[in-house]
Order: structure tokens, then sequence, then C-alpha cells
């Protein structure tokens, strides 16, 4: 990538509608429905008896990673855009499909679930806090941020229709009416997973010369940004001394970020800036593909509890 491009990309404002961004929340809504309809009210009491798998994928959510994707971009040294990219991706809580993922790999789905519905709360405070903060370490990016303010409402308010809603309906469902529950689980969780991935698909389809040009320089980094994503939530979970079925949940869930909620923060707050929204959206589709891959890796071996 030339030196003109790469300056380009910080110049560049993509195009997504608001009737898309409204589309990407009942999308992520329908995720997590699916999701929350496998799940009981006694799986959350247990791990209410036993907090410590909780908090430890929130510190490595939130405060492991973070720093980690700081110090891949002090050493790569990307373009302003591209680095708040990053930054934004680290700061955001867990995705939805962490939970479908973390199922398929025989890890605690329960646990999992709690780890997305506590980041995601969290992610009211935690998540602008994050980005300001490690934002204004890197010279770069500080410029951008002297210029944009995140209204932690309109974060609360995603997070409600995206996530705690979903998640209390499905939970209700699965107790109110299990039949239902268990004949759409299934069927459910993979079309909802079908719909996410072509959702993305079809929204960078008006940027996708743009996204062709840029996406090959931005890929590495997110290549190596998922990569270390995984390792820090591995290495987080062992160093506490968390069984493997825990360990497969922390590890996956900060590998796997809410990239759908990073784009509508990128183009409610950022105007759609080209570099941070080619890191979401490539995330959004890296790291289902590496989730799976691992979680086809783990559901070889039961996890040890």
């Amino acid at each position: 990538m030339n030196n003109q491009l790469i300056t380009s990309i910080d110049e560049v404002m993509l195009n997504f509608s608001p009737t898309s961004l409204q589309i990407l929340n009942a999308v992520l809504a329908i995720v997590m429905f699916s999701i929350a309809i496998d799940l009981k009210p006694a799986d959350f009491r247990r791990l209410g008896r036993a907090p410590k798998p909780v908090l430890v994928g929130l510190l490595s959510q939130f405060l492991v990673l973070p720093a980690l994707t700081f110090g891949l971009i002090l050493v790569t040294a990307p373009q302003p855009s591209i680095a708040l990219g990053l930054i934004l991706v680290a700061a955001c809580p867990g995705g939805n499909i962490s939970n479908f993922i973390t199922h398929r790999a025989r890890g605690n789905a329960a646990l999992s679930v709690s780890m997305t519905a506590f980041s995601s709360v969290a992610a009211i405070v935690l998540t602008p806090l994050n980005i300001g903060f490690w934002g204004s370490l890197y010279g770069p990016t500080r410029e951008i941020l002297q210029k944009t303010s995140i209204d932690p409402v309109s974060v609360a308010i995603t997070v409600g229709l995206m996530l705690i809603t979903p998640l209390c309906l499905g939970l209700l469902l699965n107790v109110k009416r299990p039949d239902i529950a268990a004949r759409l689980r299934m069927p459910l969780q993979y079309v909802s997973m079908g719909i996410f991935l072509g959702f993305i698909a079809l929204a960078l389809a008006a940027n996708w010369a743009l996204f062709l040009q840029v996406s090959g320089g931005v890929a590495a980094l997110v290549f190596m940004h998922n990569a270390l994503a995984l390792f820090g939530g591995y290495a987080m979970a062992t160093l506490m001394r968390l069984s493997d079925f825990d360990r497969r949940a922390v590890m996956i869930e900060t590998g796997i970020q809410n990239s759908g909620l990073g784009l509508i923060l990128i183009f409610g707050f950022f105007g759609g800036l080209g570099g941070m929204a080619v890191v979401a959206a490539l995330w959004g589709v890296w790291h289902v593909i590496t989730g799976i891959a691992l979680a086809g890796l783990m559901a070889r071996t039961e996890a040890a509890r």
C-alpha cells in the first residue's frame, strides 16, 4: 500500500445509512435471542455462587485486550484511523456470536453469555473510557478523539436493544415454553449466523471498491490483533487457574468482539471514518472464521471441569 493510499483512508468517510444501522441492531438481537433460548436461570445462579470466571473474563476483556492492542499499535505504527479502529474494537464488549462458538467448542456457554451480558452493560462506561484513554496515549489518534464525543446514553440504548432485551426474552421463552425453544434452537442459531454474515457483506457493497483497495493492508493487522486477543484470553484464564471448561469460554469471549457494536459506534459517532470501518468490518468476518475453526478443534475433546 503506498503512502497516498494510506493517507486517504484517514480522510474517507464510508457510506452506511441509518436504515442499515437499524437492521444491524435487529440482526444482532436475533443472534443473541438464538443463544438465550439455550439457557436457563439456573445456569446463572450457579455462576453467582462462583463469580471468579466472570471477573477473570471481564479483566481479560477490558484490561488485557486493550493493553495488548496498544502494544500492537506501538510496534506497527498504523495510520490514525486504523489505529483508532483497533482500539475501538478492543474496547467493545464480547460479541454475541462468542456464545454460539463457545457452545460449539464444548466450553461453558452460560459463562460466555454471562460475560457478554456483564461486559455489554459495563461497556456503557468502559467502552468510551477505554477508547478515550488508549486513544489519547497514541499521538496520531488524539486529534481524531478531540473532534469526537461518545454519548453513553446512546450506547446504553444500543446495548439494551441488541443484548439485554433479547436475552431476557429468550430466557423467558425457554422457561415458559421449552417445547417451542427446543424446536427453534438449532435452526435459529444457524440462520441468525448466516443473516449476520450476509448483512456484513451487503453493507459493504456500497463501498466495495474502496474496501478491496485498502483491506489487504489492514487485514494483516486484524489477523494479528485477533490472535493477540485469543492468546490474551487464554493466558489470563490459565494464569488465574480456571478449568479448561471455563478457559475455553474466556478465550473465545476475548477473541470474539462485538464488531457490530463497533460499526454502530463508528458510523454513529465517527462519521464512518474509513480506516475504522474497514477494521471493524474485517473483524466481523475474520473472528467468525477463526472462532469456528477453533471451536471445531476444541469440540474433539471434552473440556475438564
